[in-house]
């Protein structure tokens, strides 16, 4: 399997060179053959290339098997005129990586939640709220007079059902129901029309429950009552919120992984920022990046029906937690006192001393 790797910016080198040692380990003990390919974005590519994404990099992305990407700092890119090309938008579109699969499950005495969360959130990733992913040409928002700005929300039929339809196939794995958000209530035909979907898709798995939950009701549900929840669906702009506000009450955004996946490729990328005001300081915390990619390998192993890929996937998501478990070996962001470096060596060591 080939891999390319693109570190990104801030702490993504930190944590791509954390995940790349965690991968190494996995690669030699359960014989995973990974062969890797690595290239620029962001920043480094604006200064070298004159734009924070190439076109080469995509067509690179479309030869391998999955890529692991690094975070990136769009809010920091000049216009997109002058070279600042929104990273995570252009991979999940022109790859149509369009399910942003994101869990939130409880780590060892970290939850800040009441009871322990152990959900997925199923974002549809190309198109919503998002004005940089909603036109053919041009972008979705605009500004007709100096005083009054714009934005148009693009829902579609088809992007609907198949989140809708992947987030039911998931379910009906786990705990078999479904918790679809909406605003029907305001946005009677957007929305209406993302209901619309779900509930086809779910006349077709009677053995998931389906509920319909408005958003802000279920950012309360998820403070009070996130236990009860198994996986979530929702368009791009909910499931975006929703799933940080998740991933913080299981732990911490730090520990959140998450992959964007098509049905012929897959992207591991770390749920949170570039944090560029620590980088370099070997203060970063690797747990979402290296928990991302073990998702990765899981998604590669169902693809290819390679059993090797998901004891892997298992085996690093086991060793973080073994790790977390002891406050003696966790980072700075959750009380411990362990650097990038020496947090990498602990989950490394551990997934290594299981076998």
């Amino acid at each position: 399997m080939k891999l390319l790797v693109l570190p990104g910016d801030g702490i993504g080198t930190e944590i791509t060179d954390a995940t790349m040692a965690v991968l190494d380990v996995a690669n030699k003990r359960f014989g995973l053959s990974l062969d890797f390919a690595f290239d620029e974005i962001g920043f480094a590519s604006l200064e070298k290339h004159g734009t924070t994404l190439r076109e080469e990099v995509l067509e690179t992305a479309r030869g391998c098997d999955g890529i692991l990407l690094g975070p990136i700092s769009h809010l920091d890119y000049p216009p997109r005129d002058q070279g600042g090309v929104n990273i995570s938008a252009a991979f999940r579109v022109k790859l149509d990586l369009y399910a942003n699969v994101r869990p939130a499950r409880t780590r060892p005495g970290l939850g800040r939640g009441h009871g322990e969360l152990d959900l997925v959130i199923m974002r549809e990733a190309t198109e919503g709220f998002y004005p940089d992913r909603n036109m053919f040409a041009g972008t979705g928002e605009f500004m007709p007079t100096p005083d009054l700005a714009l934005s148009v929300r693009k829902i579609t039929a088809h992007a609907c059902e198949r989140i809708a339809r992947r987030a039911f196939e998931l379910a009906r794995i786990r705990r078999r129901k479904v918790a679809a958000v909406h605003k029907a209530n305001n946005f009677i035909l957007s929305d209406g029309l993302f209901l619309r979907e779900v509930r086809k898709v779910a006349e077709a798995f009677p053995e998931v429950e389906l509920e319909e939950v408005i958003v802000d009701a279920m950012a309360a549900l998820l403070v009070r009552e996130g236990a009860r929840f198994d996986v979530i669906v929702a368009t791009n702009f909910h499931a975006d919120i929703l799933s940080d506000l998740a991933s913080e009450l299981s732990g911490s955004l730090g520990l959140a992984g998450s992959v964007n996946a098509g049905d012929e490729l897959c992207a591991a990328q770390a749920q949170h920022g570039s944090a560029p005001d620590i980088a370099g300081r070997d203060k970063a915390n690797p747990t979402s990046l290296i928990l991302s990619a073990a998702m990765l390998l899981k998604w590669l192993g169902e693809r290819h029906g390679l059993e090797n890929y998901r004891d892997a996937a298992s085996a690093i998501d086991g060793a973080v937690d073994r790790v977390l478990a002891d406050p003696a070996t966790r980072t700075p962001d959750l009380g411990g006192p362990l650097g990038t470096r020496a947090f990498t060596a602990a989950v490394t060591e551990a997934l290594a001393a299981r076998g």
